[in-house]
């Protein structure tokens, strides 16, 4: 499972049960990421994606049911009970600081994801949106799968 968040200068997700913000570049950018692949979320994050419904798969449960490949939308669930299930974290960052109170709860970089690449792009709401793709990193003398 690959997951995807938005998160401010701080790590900041959520502010009494409501995202931080949002924006309809940022969107269309992750869209592009998924190419063919579904979109998973929660029902609390499907309004946001109402363009793309058809693109998109909506499930309470949805983490518990992702499989290798499969991009999830993460707004408002904690991630580190599936961090052996995560294979990368695709991050989109406000590149501001925001009042939050609820915070990401991996460290990035960290003991078991590296950065892979990064790109900056102007949003609809934010003149600065940054991508930051991190992946798993190898242990234990596994190498990464090719793909």
């Amino acid at each position: 499972m690959i997951a995807v968040v938005c998160l401010d200068g701080r790590n900041g997700m959520l502010f009494h049960d409501r995202r931080l913000s949002q924006d309809r570049l940022q969107r269309a950018d992750l869209m592009r990421l998924c190419g063919k692949r579904s979109l998973k979320m929660s029902p609390f994050s499907a309004p946001l994606f109402s363009e793309y419904q058809s693109r998109i798969c909506v499930e309470d449960n949805f983490l518990d049911g992702a499989e290798r490949g499969e991009l999830c939308w993460v707004e408002n669930r904690e991630l580190r009970p599936y961090i052996k299930a995560l294979e990368g974290i695709v991050v989109y960052r406000w590149n501001r600081a925001y009042p939050a109170d609820v915070h990401f709860d991996i460290a990035l970089p960290g003991d078991d994801f590296a950065l892979a690449s990064t790109q900056e792009f102007p949003g609809s709401s934010h003149e600065k949106i940054t991508r930051e793709i991190y992946l798993r990193r190898a242990t234990h003398g596994e190498k990464p799968e090719e793909n």
